[in-house]
C-alpha cells in the first residue's frame, strides 16, 4: 500500500509529537539506550537549542505526525564538522511499513544541503534493514558500549558517505 506522506521541517508545534514517538522507542527499548521517557521541558530545550544546519523533519499523513529524524553533531571538534549522527523514529504502529526509508531519504538530502559528507549512526535491530538497504554499511561493534536496564548492550556502528 502506498502512503501520501508529507516530509517537511519541524516546527514548534510538532514537538509534543515528536516527544511522543521518541518516548516509544525508549519505552519498546529499540532506538536509544534512554531509559527514562523524556519531558516537554527537555524536549523542548533540545529542540531550541540545535542549530539550523542539525535539521530535524518530520513525517505527516492526514496532517498527523508518523515520524521524525534528525542530523545530529558527531563531535564539536571541527575535523568532524561534515560528519552528521543520524536519528529515525517512526511511530510503533507504522514501523516496517516504508516510512523509515521516506524520512532517510529526506534526511540525506537535507545532510547533503547542509554540508555534511558523511552520515553516521549507532545501530539498533529493528532499523539494520532500513540502513542497510539506504547504503549505510557496518563499521564495527562496541563491546559493552553501555547499560541498559541494568544489563550491558553492544552497538554497531554504522556509515554512509553522502
Amino acid at each position: 500500500m502506498s502512503y501520501d506522506w508529507v516530509v517537511r521541517k519541524a516546527e514548534e508545534k510538532d514537538i509534543p509529537r515528536i516527544r511522543d514517538i521518541y518516548n516509544q522507542g525508549i519505552e519498546d527499548r529499540i532506538a536509544t539506550l534512554e531509559e527514562q521517557p523524556k519531558t516537554m521541558e527537555e524536549m523542548n530545550q533540545w529542540f531550541h537549542q540545535r542549530s539550523p544546519r542539525y535539521a530535524v523533519l518530520v513525517a505527516e499523513l492526514n496532517g498527523k505526525i508518523h515520524g521524525w529524524a534528525s542530523l545530529n553533531p558527531y563531535s564539536h571538534r571541527c575535523a568532524y564538522a561534515g560528519v552528521a549522527d543520524v536519528s529515525v523514529y517512526i511511530d510503533r504502529k507504522w514501523r516496517g511499513k516504508g516510512l523509515g526509508t521516506k524520512l532517510l531519504r529526506s534526511l540525506e538530502e537535507k545532510a547533503r544541503e547542509n554540508g555534511f559528507f558523511k552520515m553516521v549512526l549507532s545501530f539498533n535491530h529493528l532499523g539494520q534493514g532500513l540502513y542497510r538497504k539506504m547504503g549505510f554499511r557496518e563499521v564495527g561493534v562496541f563491546q559493552n558500549q553501555g547499560k541498559l536496564d541494568g544489563q550491558f548492550v553492544d552497538v554497531m556502528a554504522m556509515e554512509k558517505l553522502l
